[in-house]
């Protein structure tokens, strides 16, 4: 078989390790802002990586990231390329802000970037991105590829062509077997992403890195979008606070008891 081209898909989002008093909802613009957050690779873009590695480990070959995005940091891309991908692929532009597209419009601009780039054997997205947990990208990538997918990976393995993939489920996991090309979407199972030293790093700069812009995939992002936001709001939280007095503490819990009974909480 010819060397194995690997292909993984990653998001820039707000740390979401942040605290959720950085988050500002902005019900006018319809947006959630972070305010002091650093951005960081989706943690399970992050998995992703990880599972494309130790493929790459056992069966050779070549990693190319692929991200789509609006004012992408460089020092989060090397860091990720640093960790063992060998190329990156990037389409950087206000057009492309993820508060702007929805899942259909960023597994688009994904895919006309892919055939750009390809060709690829193998493509590796995480399970869902950390900022909006819609899980639709992935599996809406292979659709518009015309590739199978496997989802929610917690093991990647490629022999001979042919891919085993074991799949989670509630109560353990399944084995899947697929011939190449094919889309995988990966869990945490997988395990964390193994950290950069220093010097590879310091060795990532010099790896063939590319910038593109919607125009040079023939694309508007703003045109594909079909899902629009019409209201966004924070939840309002009321809280109420009712002292339970009794002569004793049987007498006080005996009134919380009714109390509770009379709200239908028991």
């Amino acid at each position: 078989m010819a060397e194995l081209n690997i292909l993984v898909c990653v998001k820039q989002v707000p740390d979401p390790e942040g605290p959720t008093s950085a988050f500002e909802v902005d019900s006018a613009a319809r947006k959630v802002t972070p305010k002091g957050i650093p951005p960081v690779l989706s943690p399970f873009d992050e998995n992703a990586l990880e599972a494309a590695i130790r493929v790459k480990e056992a069966a050779g070959g070549s990693i190319t990231m692929l991200s789509v995005g609006n004012n992408l940091s460089k020092a989060v891309m090397l860091k990720a390329l640093a960790s063992g991908a060998d190329r990156l692929v990037t389409v950087d532009d206000p057009s492309c802000d993820h508060e702007g597209l929805d899942a259909f419009a960023t597994a688009s601009l994904l895919a006309a970037a892919v055939r750009k780039a390809g060709p690829f054997d193998l493509i590796l997205t995480g399970r869902q991105a950390a900022d909006t947990n819609a899980g639709q990208v992935g599996l809406g990538l292979a659709q518009l590829l015309g590739i199978p997918a496997v989802s929610v990976a917690g093991k990647v393995e490629v022999t001979d062509g042919t891919a085993r993939v074991e799949t989670m489920l509630p109560d353990g996991y399944e084995v899947v077997e697929a011939s190449l090309p094919l889309l995988v979407t990966v869990s945490h199972e997988v395990g964390d992403l193994r950290y950069p030293s220093l010097m590879a790093i310091r060795k990532a700069k010099n790896l063939p890195m590319e910038t593109l812009k919607p125009a040079d995939l023939g694309m508007e992002p703003r045109s594909l979008v079909i899902n629009e936001i019409t209201e966004l709001a924070a939840p309002n939280r009321e809280r109420r606070c009712r002292m339970v007095e009794g002569e004793s503490p049987e007498d006080a819990g005996a009134k919380l008891a009714a109390l509770l009974k009379e709200d239908k909480i028991i």
